[in-house]
């Protein structure tokens, strides 16, 4: 009953979010720059979700996360481009290839990949990245360097804001499952796992593939919200950005996550107003948050700068740290 009631008030919760958002945009309150910048972070937020399984809580630092975005929004940008059907029917197929195509060239890096650990793995998920981007950069069918122009405007703030709930749904329930609850012990102790019989290579496979397949669909929904896409969009440093947003959340934090990239998306959008200084303003934030709170972004926090924390009880420990949720 516990359970429900809280699945319910976070249900009616999201709800009444996208019903102000709603409002805000028919009635003019929120612009379309302001539009394409929550698409943007909702955007983030699946990159990051997707990421954070893989690094956060099997604990595998992957350096080259965008490159499966490159693939799910070169794919499904191709799909739609040239498949002569509703949009109903074509931009769910384009979503779900881009994601299938993604995840199947995730598995063919994981395989020999994941044999390695640590620095090694990020090292050579950091090559694999980088080849992605470089094939998208010579291949006829992408258009080259040049890349692709056109592409239909599908992702639009409903179909972003409701594909990011489930996303983040299947994540949720999927860490709270006995395979989240594999992954995470792979995370503690790989030999104490293996040990135990459950096989560590297939469940890093296997999260190294659903965590590219939603890089995938993050990737379509990329595509057809710029309607423009080029290699250079997904080089190293985006697959950076996302890491710093994991790191940030907290290792092992899905809500964590999900806050730090709203936090750095709304700062990277004020930071504009700086644009000379920008980058220099941006990292110096990142650092001094990363000292300040090396164990991610806490409940405790917070509820402590809004005030709120003396006046909200918690069942047992009052500072509850998101990044301790796995």
């Amino acid at each position: 009953m516990k359970n429900k009631n809280k699945s319910l008030i976070i249900l009616g919760s999201l709800l009444l979010t996208y019903l102000f958002l709603m409002i805000g945009l028919s009635l003019g309150m929120i612009n379309s720059y302001f539009s394409g910048v929550i698409v943007a972070i909702l955007i983030n937020v699946i990159m990051a979700s997707s990421l954070t399984l893989v690094t956060g809580y099997l604990g595998e630092l992957v350096l080259g996360h965008a490159g499966f975005m490159a693939v799910g929004a070169y794919t499904s940008a191709l799909i739609t481009m040239n498949l002569d059907l509703s949009a109903a029917l074509e931009f769910p197929i384009a979503l779900l290839c881009g994601g299938a195509f993604a995840a199947f060239i995730g598995i063919l890096i994981g395989i020999p990949a994941l044999r390695l650990r640590g620095d090694y793995l990020g090292i050579i998920t950091l090559g694999f990245g980088e080849i992605i981007r470089i094939v998208l950069n010579n291949l006829k069918v992408t258009n080259g360097a040049k890349g692709l122009s056109g592409i239909p405007s599908y992702s639009n703030f409903t179909v972003t804001f409701f594909v990011t709930i489930v996303i983040v749904t299947a994540f949720y329930l999927l860490i709270k499952s006995r395979h989240g609850r594999a992954i995470i012990a792979i995370r503690e102790n790989e030999i104490a796992t293996d040990c135990v019989g459950i096989c560590t290579f297939y469940y890093k496979t296997f999260a190294f593939a659903i965590a590219a397949f939603f890089a995938g669909i993050g990737g379509g929904l990329y595509a057809h919200y710029l309607q423009v896409l080029s290699p250079s969009s997904f080089g190293f440093l985006n697959s950076i950005e996302y890491l710093i947003i994991v790191v940030l959340g907290g290792m092992g934090s899905l809500s964590g996550t999900i806050i730090a990239a709203i936090v750095l998306g709304v700062l990277n959008e004020v930071l504009r107003a700086f644009s000379e200084y920008r980058m220099l303003i941006y990292s110096l934030v990142l650092i001094s948050m990363m000292v300040c709170k090396a164990k991610g972004i806490t409940v405790g926090l917070i509820l402590d700068k809004l005030g709120l924390k003396n006046k909200l009880k918690f069942r047992g420990k009052q500072n509850i740290s998101i990044g301790k949720e796995g």
